[in-house]
């Protein structure tokens, strides 16, 4: 499969110090990576604030033109939410595909749910992000199909009509509460039966599937790849004194995570919740560990 070629922008505000900043940058050319695409080139700009209409400057919005005709990318991804009118903006200045990092991150999720229920949660999370985008979003909605930031409900070919969306988000919100119920009904029985629960935690692709394969001789995904377990696995494991306990391998945290997949994924979360031991995973072989274990922790108290 070809890989896209994409153009990341950044903006530096002033609370963000350099080393922060590049280092969200780098983290988001590792989505887009996993995302199966390739940054050729990317755009930063330090400012007071992000620009109400554009999210960058005006001189850097022209250089970001220049870089357009020059590259041709399929698509130009922001490093922040953007809102409806600066995707309009932008789009219609660059002429070129324009997602935000919020699209991103719903878009690896959409390619990675396995689980009705994985699957139902990315879909609610990508339509509460679509619905105040939809005005005058006629044009995009019919030409989403192929490439990053495409894939999940937009191939449907929603319907623009917002009554639509309202129902289905009504709909899939039922759906879900009829999965958790029966996930705390099965809860219930395993407090009853006195089992012991281990949850590991930890960002994303600090190596947590990684252990629970080794732990429990199970073939969870394990992958190189930002996100790579989505749906919460559980299995047995007995340890040496014949102890047994169950072990739970959770989504992988992020810093920045889209407030609708905070949302969306609380019931996964719930596995945590109801631990009797939480194992968080740090990767210290990363540079920026110190700020993924903040980022759990601040999670986790969420």
């Amino acid at each position: 499969m070809q890989k896209e070629r994409v153009i990341i922008v950044g903006c530096q505000l002033p609370h963000v110090d350099d080393e922060r900043f590049s280092y969200s940058m780098e983290e988001l050319a590792s989505l887009v990576h996993t995302a199966n695409g390739e940054v050729i080139i990317s755009l930063t700009q330090k400012r007071e604030t992000v620009h109400p209409a554009t999210y960058i400057g005006k001189g850097k919005v022209e250089e970001l033109v220049r870089l357009v005709e020059q590259f041709e990318p399929d698509v130009i991804i922001f490093n922040d939410e953007l809102s409806p009118s600066q995707n309009r903006n932008l789009t219609k200045l660059l002429n070129v595909r324009i997602i935000d990092r919020t699209q991103l991150i719903l878009d690896i999720f959409a390619s990675r749910a396995r689980s009705k229920e994985g699957k139902l949660q990315v879909e609610l999370a990508q339509l509460q992000y679509i619905l105040p985008r939809l005005s005058g979003q006629g044009t995009e909605l019919s030409r989403l199909g192929g490439g990053i930031g495409t894939r999940g409900p937009g191939e449907t070919k929603l319907e623009t009509d917002r009554r639509h969306i309202r129902r289905r988000i009504d709909e899939i919100k039922a759906q879900l509460k009829a999965i958790v119920e029966h996930r705390g009904r099965y809860r219930e029985r395993r407090k009853k039966n006195a089992v012991f629960q281990i949850a590991l935690v930890g960002y994303t692709n600090a190596g947590k599937s990684t252990l629970f394969n080794r732990l429990t001789n199970a073939n969870a995904f394990e992958e190189n790849l930002l996100f790579a377990t989505l749906d919460p696995l559980t299995r047995k494991l007995v340890l040496p004194s014949g102890y047994a306990a169950l072990l739970t391998d959770t989504v992988g945290f992020i810093q920045d995570l889209p407030t609708t997949l905070v949302a969306a994924f609380r019931s996964t979360l719930e596995e945590v919740k109801e631990a009797d031991f939480i194992l968080h995973i740090v990767d210290s072989s990363n540079p920026d560990y110190i700020q993924h274990e903040q980022t759990v922790y601040r999670l986790l108290e969420e």
